[in-house]
């Protein structure tokens, strides 16, 4: 999770448990704006089988997106749009019913339009050797099935689907195509990270990901990021920091970026 640093830094931010793992949130974010819920990832779900939830230490048997969207009296039935930034298991595998034995997996979220970049689709249906197993084999196909996929080629025709409401990025570090949403509010802006920056250690610019496909491209739209968001000072929203939901960014004296204002929770009338 944190590429070519060494531990010994790492493991101030993150203490790991006997199996070196460490605590990890699965984020989604739920947008309405009064004619259409839009939720923004769907986290890591209940897909997997036993052996490999206890494998990657995921805490909840039952599927905790559910959980929330029902705690703020909705039901996955309602949602108009699923956005997905790209699609990993730990971001897209909570579009899928929970794991049963000799059941096959089948799509959520029977009224939305799946929205990811064609970039995105594309390195999902035919991943690379390296990153393959980050990816649900079935996934694409249950996508294309539902005639409800919409492919984006820019961030223009993202931005038609869902209004002014909704500005669109597209960044390549991490994985070919990762596409990003910010929320236009009138007193609020909110910038959807993504694997771009999990969390609060990431904010840090040369931190990286072993994960990421490009490092040295990720660090360079961190940081063109980072100096919009600054200026702007729209909110970053963190999908991995279990601590901390969304941060505005500062600078120390020496000119690194920092986080503050930070937030557990991110519960917000935008445009009030």
């Amino acid at each position: 999770m944190f590429g070519n640093a060494p531990k010994e830094l790492w493991q101030r931010w993150h203490v790991p448990d006997a199996r070196n793992r460490i605590q990890f949130a699965c984020r989604a974010l739920l947008v309405d704006d009064g004619k259409q819920k839009t939720l923004l990832e769907t986290g890591i779900g209940a897909f997997f089988d036993p052996k490999l939830r206890d494998r990657y230490g995921v805490a909840e048997s039952q599927h905790q997106l559910l959980t929330s969207l029902a705690a703020l009296g909705v039901e996955h039935t309602e949602i108009d749009n699923v956005v997905l930034s790209h699609l990993h298991f730990d971001h897209a595998g909570g579009l899928l019913t929970p794991w049963e034995p000799g059941a096959p997996p089948t799509l959520l979220f029977p009224k939305a339009r799946f929205i990811t970049s064609r970039i995105a689709f594309e390195r999902a249906s035919l991943p690379h050797i390296r990153d393959r197993a980050s990816y649900i084999p079935e996934l694409p196909e249950l996508l294309n099935a539902s005639q409800r996929l919409c492919l984006v080629s820019d961030v223009a025709e993202a931005s038609a689907l869902l209004g002014p409401a909704f500005r669109f990025s597209l960044t390549h570090g991490h994985t070919p195509g990762m596409l990003h949403t910010e929320i236009i509010g009138q007193t609020r802006r909110l910038f959807f990270c993504a694997d771009l920056v999990p969390g609060v250690p990431w904010v840090h610019l040369p931190i990286t990901m072993g994960y990421d496909r490009y490092p040295e491209a990720l660090v360079d739209e961190k940081a063109a990021l980072f100096s919009r968001l600054l200026a702007e000072k729209t909110w970053a929203f963190f999908t991995h920091d279990y601590q901390v939901a969304a941060a505005q960014l500062g600078q120390d004296p020496k000119g690194r970026y920092i986080t503050e204002n930070t937030t557990g929770t991110v519960a917000w009338d935008l445009d009030g």
